[in-house]
């Protein structure tokens, strides 16, 4: 969630956005749940990513 936060922070999501994804992934039980996020969440998540230089299944720097 932290990554979340700083994405926030560094305005690369929206607060809309950023309380979606930290709300999908918070009720998400499984890696197959979070997989299952809406297109246009993945899509902002993915962006973000791209944009910090963080690799999206990993969650670390590229």
């Amino acid at each position: 969630m932290m990554l979340l936060d700083e994405m926030l922070s560094l305005k690369l999501l929206t607060p809309e956005q950023h309380a979606e994804i930290r709300c999908w992934v918070r009720g998400a039980r499984t890696p197959e749940r979070i997989m299952g996020m809406p297109p246009h969440l993945w899509r902002a998540l993915e962006m973000a990513s791209l944009l910090m230089d963080v690799d999206v299944e990993g969650g670390l720097p590229n």
